[in-house]
C-alpha cells in the first residue's frame, strides 16, 4: 500500500491487461486529512479466496492532479 506522492508522464511500453478486476474504494479522515483508499482485487481465476493486491491512497491534490490527467486522457468527458 501506499500514499500516491506524485504523477508524472511514461515512457514504458504498455499493453492491454488480459484480465480484470474489481476495485473498492473508501474515503476516510487521517488527523483531519481526507484519504481516498483503492484497493484491487485479485482476478476472477485466483485460485484462493479474493483479497486485496493493491492499494494506494490519494490526499485532495493528489485526487485534482489525476483528475486533470483523466480529463487530458479522456476529452470526451467533457466538463465533468
Amino acid at each position: 500500500m501506499a500514499r500516491i506522492r506524485s504523477f508524472e508522464p511514461s515512457t514504458q511500453d504498455v499493453k492491454r491487461h488480459p484480465t480484470e478486476v474489481d476495485c473498492q474504494y473508501q474515503s476516510f479522515l487521517d488527523n483531519g486529512v481526507r484519504l481516498l483508499h483503492l484497493s484491487t482485487f485479485g482476478s476472477d481465476h485466483r485460485s484462493s479466496r479474493p483479497k486485496s493486491s493493491q492499494s494506494m491512497q490519494l490526499d485532495a491534490r493528489s485526487a485534482a492532479e489525476l483528475i486533470t490527467i483523466i480529463k487530458d486522457a479522456f476529452p470526451e468527458l467533457g466538463n465533468l
